[in-house]
């Protein structure tokens, strides 16, 4: 795989287009053309009353242009915004990145929120805040969101205010790209899965947890020196983790391992 760096400044729909063709998935032009067709469409939905605006932004997007979740909603195809566009269907995060380019450009700001294992949306109109599941383009309230997280987390998670605070391009790029690698894991790609590691270290070079999972994915493409070299580097930058003691034994194993080179 060629080398490609992410910038710094990101411009949405085009950054996640450039990842996914780079990882060997959905095409840029393509992409592009489907992007072009639906963003030009949106404008005749642009009404005075901002209420109604987002009204008809969410009946045009879920029941004429019939965007939905992807039955095979944890799949590389849900998660890459590129295919999200061209077939209507994506995971909450490629969703809810459409509709809010969409909304965008009807002059709405809608914000997206990273709950722990979903996405939803954030609309401000004047002193009125309500959340949409990008999903469905239902509003959920504060129990809701709480029931989400509860979901993912366990009965006894707390909701924490930052959940409600609203992610950075950058931040929600990262999600794409940790959704698009967990979807090359669970379909065995483990080179694009190996590339999304690289991508996300550029970013977040001090998060020690991608040093692990790069290790799995490194071993199972038959790289032991690299997967050594990625434990060994978790091991002597957090030396108090919980699971120190079970990467120890990991990295023992390895080295007794015979190194296959591709």
């Amino acid at each position: 795989m060629t080398t490609f760096t992410l910038k710094e400044t990101i411009q949405l729909p085009e950054s996640a287009f450039e990842i996914t063709e780079h990882l060997g998935f959905s095409k840029v032009e393509s992409a592009k053309w489907a992007w072009l067709e639906i963003a030009g469409a949106v404008l005749s939905h642009y009404v005075v009353d901002r209420h109604a605006r987002l009204d008809g932004l969410l009946h045009w997007f879920y029941q004429d242009l019939g965007f939905c979740a992807r039955e095979s909603y944890f799949s590389v195809e849900a998660a890459d915004l590129g295919a999200c566009v061209t077939t209507r269907q994506g995971n909450s995060t490629t969703l809810a990145t459409v509709l809010m380019l969409l909304a965008k450009q009807l002059d709405l700001n809608l914000e997206p929120l990273l709950l722990p294992g979903t996405t939803v949306l954030c609309s401000r109109i004047d002193d009125e805040v309500c959340y949409i599941d990008p999903l469905t383009g239902d509003r959920l309230n504060r129990h809701q969101l709480h029931a989400l997280v509860r979901g993912e987390l366990g009965n006894g998670a707390p909701f924490k205010p930052s959940y409600l605070k609203p992610a950075s391009l950058k931040r929600l790029i990262s999600r794409m790209i940790h959704e698009l690698k967990a979807g090359s894991i669970v379909s065995h790609q483990f080179e694009p899965a190996m590339e999304c590691c690289n991508l996300l270290l550029q970013w977040h070079e001090d998060d020690l947890n991608l040093n692990r999972e790069r290790a799995f994915i490194a071993q199972q493409l038959g790289c032991i020196s690299v997967a050594a070299a990625d434990l060994k580097h978790f091991v002597d930058n957090s030396p108090h983790d919980p699971v120190i003691e079970l990467v120890k034994m990991q990295l023992k194993e390895l080295k007794e391992e015979q190194e296959v080179y591709h």
